[in-house]
């Protein structure tokens, strides 16, 4: 068997981490972790959303090495098609790749004002108007997806990478209580309920590391 490693960064903090780590479990993949040093500078500017370095995540499958969230999703699915990482269907199949590719590349008002943190928890938090637009996108492309394929995740029945690509959204939804209507929040209970994510949830509240930096309000 082909021994793979997916090299993550701070399960509190790292949205892209959770996004490469999410893929591998959906996809079947057996890996091990192998976190980065958080006080490595590199990390630590990861985190802080100051350099678009390739540390984490990154996936070594035997010879291979990918790394890119999107890049890693697009392997999976090569490597393990039957998987269903994304959906069978053609059509629903390209809104999957679009909404995804739409979070990789966008959103960046969005990830500043509302940091990863899954220790945090605010029961009012004020959203600068820079990032209500992003908010409010998120929000169009959940109502889109779940009144077109019914739920209970965005493509239907089983999770997707769209759906591994928007967890880190619902975990910010939850820690800044961003109001959202009755199907949405759900569709966050559905995420945040989803046995891996209550499993890296749970790694990340025993981490011990904090970087006082990501605790500023932005």
């Amino acid at each position: 068997m082909t021994q793979a490693t997916l090299t993550i960064s701070s399960k509190n903090y790292s949205s892209w981490s959770l996004r490469g780590w999410l893929l591998c479990k959906m996809s079947g993949i057996a890996f091990e972790e192998q976190p980065v040093d958080l006080q490595d500078a590199g990390a630590r500017q990861e985190l802080l959303l100051l350099t678009p370095t390739v540390l984490v995540p990154r996936l070594t499958h035997g010879a291979v090495e990918v790394w890119d969230t999107l890049a890693i999703a697009e392997y999976l699915h090569e490597t393990f098609p039957k998987a269903g990482l994304y959906p069978a269907d053609t059509a629903a199949r390209a809104q999957c790749r679009s909404i995804s590719g739409e979070m990789h590349s966008g959103f960046y008002n969005l990830r500043s004002a509302l940091p990863m943190n899954l220790k945090a928890r605010h029961e009012r938090f004020k959203i600068f108007s820079g990032a209500r637009p992003d908010v409010e996108r998120v929000r169009m492309i959940w109502r889109e997806c779940l009144a077109r394929h019914g739920g209970p995740f965005l493509f239907g029945a089983a999770p997707s990478v769209a759906d591994a690509m928007y967890a880190p959204v619902c975990t910010r939804f939850r820690t800044y209580a961003v109001p959202l209507e009755t199907r949405l929040e759900d569709y966050v209970e559905t995420i945040l309920d989803w046995a891996p994510m209550q499993e890296w949830t749970a790694a990340a509240l025993a981490e011990p590391e904090e970087i006082a930096e990501l605790e500023v309000e932005f």
